[in-house]
């Protein structure tokens, strides 16, 4: 009998496509074009019939189809034609099971002599839109050799209409995922078509959002016409067989998951972008399709705006691409909305300028028409305007503004003139950083249109104890969709972090130099000496060894180092340096991008570094994009930086992260995260470890496990105050006014020459301190509308005293500083005057995120729950393991020496007892998945209990089983008597175990088995 790919997976997987409600072509029957493989005869058919047109026009339009696919745009122009809301429809959307659907097998691609023939084709009204390929488990290379062959065919000119029609691609060996490998080699994927490499995704369901079709019950004739049709008549009794034919395998999961109707209509309209690249003045396309946590977290948004939310949080983790999502969306809810006769107008919001560029610029690529906002002039116009596009095209259109450009101004129409809905819809991008709801800007944001819906994104948690006074749950509303590190790394999409501490003899010598400043009685930062040569020499010499050695030892010129300097003038230090070391460095990016590749190592000539400086006064804007984008293209290797490209900068190739100071909260998990994006085979990213953070991070990460503590319980709690009551702000203004008391705050001028004689920084503080607390409360009140507060204090008065009082302490800090710069250059002089600094690595350990130590926890805890026999000795010692554990250790530590020794621990007992579970599913399936009697198998098998092989057990627990459950269901009142029941079982032990499977026994040991038989029934009945 066949017990390979086709008797195991690809003939279940068909069958399981017809349950799906597909109708199988015969091979006989495969009548289409072979240049494209369309069935021309389901094609027109179906085309007519949708659109109601004649069958010349429908074979009009197969010749122009025809043509698109010869394109080299990876089928942009065909799917541009396939998903058209206009014109002649290939696929009826609005109804969609009124198009066709087939499947068929071994569907030959040819091309001249070129042919390659995919295991099985979907087909939408004769298109072949999606194939898939399968191998049998445990195959030797999984489904690598199905991806390398299709990468190799895809690159082939001959096949390009093929690769250009095709919407899906799903590789599966019918195995489990192993989780948390770079290289996908088991388990059941999907992709796009690419001319290049074909990027597998994971797909995991969602609870939230099942899939909603059901499966259909075939005709026995049915599944006999496809065993037949593929000559494997033979196999259809075959337990195998019977076992891949049902729906839980991961070949039919992932089927289901992305073929059942109402998916597929989702994906093929929503799921697919074409992302555009420029490359020596070359247009390509790279065809995306969405991650599966972008999916559901598009229906979460629908699913949330229907509820009545109109605004929410959108957790996904640093490389599961955000701005993705949020171009997926545009396309979504427009549909969405146009639905309920309502137009949309999308807005991305950003803090910062680069993050503008580099959000306009993915949009962009991804072919949406984007209206940057740059002045706050220009967004009140925008406001203003009746309609959803700005542009003549009729493209979709996003505008991406710097929520620095909301004025108190910026408020939409109310009294619109026309009949038109319009609903805006704002993305804030990195919503746990910079959206202070104190700040003027969010409250201007939130004002700009109070009927808004506001989605934030965040890669980050939205630590609490940073928020302080405030929640950003209150604030923004409940989280629509969560996607946490642990499952971002066990999808591949992001890596593991190691940690390289690195030991500067440094500490001890820095106490001397601060030691003898003060002698000096001269007043210089750790910070200035941090920056000083003497320092900065040898720190930038372990830096460039060591990624010297790094892309060496990997024999990869391509890997690259960012530096995270303790300031901009150490930045710009070891840049100086670095340019000195290894000359002029080109700040002409054009230059560098047309340089020649780097020598690979093993050639006569070693590879020479290159560098960049990245800071927010250094260069311009397009300068600075533009070493940005040579850094992407391996034509720099090290960055130096401060605070810019700490968020939102994606460069697979950055493996090495210099970390000289200190990083706290959001901004240390967003700029680890710099080095965590796959990069061909690599398995790690690379933190070194100047600055010592590892406090920084037990801290981070125990208020990220606090959080994934509330998350993960009731995350629907709610706080029943967002900020602060409007009692408690009129006492702090009753403190400001008496602050201010002293002063005339009616006459600026004079307000400004009072202030003026203050030479005392702390009272100035404090005044300014009090002006500040007024403009925070102006914005609470505004957020929260408080409309009985209105004209209790004069805060546009009190703003404006706070920009005096604020220039008048820069004043004071100016004058200071004056003189005192060479006098603090020649006390570092002095003091480093004897010091030498050395960098050693003397350690390197993985950086564990709170979200794995949490779902070790959770996993050896459900290991243990789903043990379905706790009296096992095995079972027993595992759980006394578990119990010392939490006696001697605070299990909710999430220091990392704590949290790795914890792991260790529980990663051990989690291995056993999921060992233990594997060999009781074994046995439990010997007794057709009885747990009762597998437990008694084990009681009865355990040391010194029956003497007996197991196989002699199984034969007569079977038999008993058999009568016993045949009796009951002639008799089911028969066990309600317990006496008579034990008697019962009393006879049938006899009979089976001693007259039949001969196995000795003494009275005791009759009853003992009798009664332990007994008892399993009778509890089981006990607890029905």
């Amino acid at each position: 009998m066949k017990f390979n790919e086709d008797s195991r997976v690809k003939i279940p997987a068909l069958l399981h496509l017809m349950r799906l409600g597909y109708q199988y072509i015969p091979l006989k029957e495969q009548t289409r074009i072979e240049e494209n493989n369309i069935f021309s005869s389901i094609f027109v058919s179906k085309i007519c019939e949708i659109n109601s047109i004649s069958e010349h026009e429908a074979l009009r339009v197969l010749d122009e189809i025809n043509l698109e696919l010869d394109y080299e745009d990876l089928g942009k122009k065909f799917y541009e034609r396939l998903t058209a809301t206009s014109g002649i429809k290939l696929i009826d959307f609005e109804k969609f099971e009124n198009n066709s659907f087939h499947v068929t097998t071994e569907l030959t691609c040819k091309s001249g002599d070129e042919e390659f023939r995919p295991d099985i084709t979907v087909l939408i009204n004769g298109m072949p839109l999606a194939f898939i390929e399968v191998k049998k488990p445990h195959n030797k290379q999984g489904v690598i050799d199905e991806r390398n062959r299709i990468n190799t065919r895809f690159k082939n000119k001959h096949f390009r209409r093929f690769a250009n029609i095709s919407q899906l691609l799903v590789f599966s060996n019918n195995m489990e995922y192993e989780d948390g490998i770079v290289e996908p080699i088991f388990g059941a994927f999907y992709a796009s078509p690419s001319y290049g490499q074909v990027s597998f995704n994971y797909f995991r369901e969602d609870a939230d959002y099942p899939v909603k079709q059901s499966l259909v019950n075939l005709s026995e004739s049915i599944e006999n016409a496809l065993l037949k049709d593929n000559n494997l008549m033979v196999i259809k009794h075959s337990p195998e067989y019977i076992t891949n034919k049902q729906d839980n395998t991961p070949t039919n999961r992932i089927l289901t998951s992305l073929f059942s109707k109402e998916r597929l209509k989702f994906i093929l309209k929503y799921a697919i972008a074409y992302v555009e690249e420029e490359n020596l003045g070359k247009i390509s396309y790279q065809k995306h399709i969405m991650r599966y946590p972008q999916l559901f977290a598009t229906q979460a948004i629908a699913t949330k705006l229907d509820q009545g939310q109109h605004k929410g949080i959108i957790w996904h983790t640093q490389g599961s691409g955000k701005t993705a999502l949020a171009y997926y969306n545009v396309k979504h809810l427009t549909n969405y909305y146009s639905k309920k006769q309502i137009i949309p107008k999308f807005y991305f919001i950003v803090d910062r300028i680069d993050l503008l560029i580099q959000a306009s610029s993915e949009f962009t690529n991804r072919g949406l028409k984007v209206k940057q906002v740059n002045s706050k002039q220009d967004f009140i116009n925008d406001l203003k305007v009746i309609g959803a596009i700005h542009n003549d095209s009729g493209i979709p259109e996003i505008t991406v503004v710097n929520i620095q450009k909301f004025s108190e101004d910026a408020t939409a129409l109310i009294n619109v003139a026309y009949d038109i809905n319009i609903q805006r819809v704002y993305f804030l991008d990195e919503a746990h950083r910079s959206y202070n709801p104190k700040g003027n800007y969010l409250a201007n944001l939130i004002n700009s249109d109070r009927s808004a819906v506001i989605i934030a994104l965040t890669g980050t948690p939205l630590l609490k104890e940073v928020a302080k006074d405030y929640d950003s749950k209150m604030l923004f509303g409940n989280y629509f969709h969560k996607y946490y590190y642990n499952m971002s790394i066990a999808d591949g999409y992001t890596l593991r972090l190691i940690r390289e501490q690195i030991e500067g003899n440094f500490k001890m010598q820095m106490k001397e130099v601060m030691d003898k400043i003060k002698v000096l009685k001269g007043d210089v930062t750790a910070r200035a000496i941090y920056a000083d040569p003497k320092f900065a020499e040898p720190l930038l010499d372990y830096i460039t060894t060591d990624l010297i050695k790094f892309r060496k030892d990997n024999q990869d010129t391509t890997l690259g180092g960012m530096v995270v300097c303790d300031s901009a003038i150490q930045a710009k230090e070891l840049f100086n340096l670095f340019q000195e070391r290894y000359g002029f460095q080109e700040t002409d990016a054009s230059i560098l991008m047309a340089a020649e590749p780097p020598a690979k190592y093993g050639s006569k000539e070693e590879p020479k570094l290159t560098a960049a400086l990245i800071l927010h006064d250094e260069n311009d804007t397009s300068i600075r994009k533009e070493l940005i984008t040579a850094y992407k293209k391996s034509k720099v290797d090290i960055l130096f930086v401060y605070n810019m490209l700490l968020t939102g900068f994606d460069a697979k190739r950055l493996k090495k992260l210099y970390l000289a100071r200190v990083i706290q909260d959001h901004n240390l998990l967003q700029t680890l995260t710099r080095v965590n994006r796959p990069y061909k085979k690599y398995h790690y990213g690379y933190v070194v470890d100047f600055a010592d953070i590892s406090k920084a991070f037990d801290r981070t990460n125990k208020m990220y496990f606090d959080e994934l503590q509330e998350e993960l319980g009731d995350e629907m709690e709610m706080y029943s105050y967002l900020f602060k009551t409007e009692e408690e702000i009129q006492q702090e203004i009753k403190e400001i006014k008496e602050t201010l008391f002293h002063y005339d705050t009616q006459n600026r001028e004079l307000f400004s020459q009072q202030i003026e004689q203050i030479t005392d920084k702390f009272e100035l503080i404090r005044l300014i301190k009090a002006l500040r607390t007024a403009k925070e409360l102006k914005n609470i009140i505004a957020v929260n509308g408080y409309d009985a507060l209105d004209g209790i204090a004069d805060f546009e008065v009190w703003n404006r005293l706070l920009s005096e009082a604020q220039n008048r302490l820069n004043n004071l800090n100016f004058v200071d500083s004056i003189g005192n710069e060479e006098t603090s250059k020649n006390l570092i002089n002095v003091a480093l005057e004897d010091i030498i600094f050395e960098f050693i690595k003397v350690d390197e350990s993985e950086l564990v995120l709170a979200d794995e130590f949490k779902n070790i926890l959770r996993k050896t805890r459900e290991s243990l729950q789903n043990n379905f026999d706790q009296h096992d000795p095995q079972f027993v010692s595992l759980r006394e393991e578990l119990e010392r554990i939490f006696k001697k250790k605070n299990l909710s530590e999430v220091t990392q020496a704590d949290m790795i020794e914890n792991m260790h621990l529980l990663q051990k007992i989690y291995d056993q007892a999921k060992e233990l579970n594997r060999k009781n599913a074994l046995l439990r399936a010997k007794y057709e998945n009885d747990e009762k009697y597998s437990r008694i198998h084990k009681r009865l098998s355990e040391k010194g209990t029956l003497n007996a092989k197991e196989i002699q057990l199984h034969n007569a627990l079977m038999q008993v089983k058999q009568q016993v459950d045949d009796k009951l269901e002639g008799q089911e009142d028969m066990i309600k008597n317990e006496a008579y029941f034990k008697r019962y079982l009393l006879q049938l032990v006899v009979q089976e175990f001693k007259k039949k499977e001969q196995i000795e026994m003494d009275q005791d040991m009759k009853n003992k088995v009798s009664n332990l038989i007994a008892n399993e029934y009778l509890q089981q009945f006990q607890y029905r």
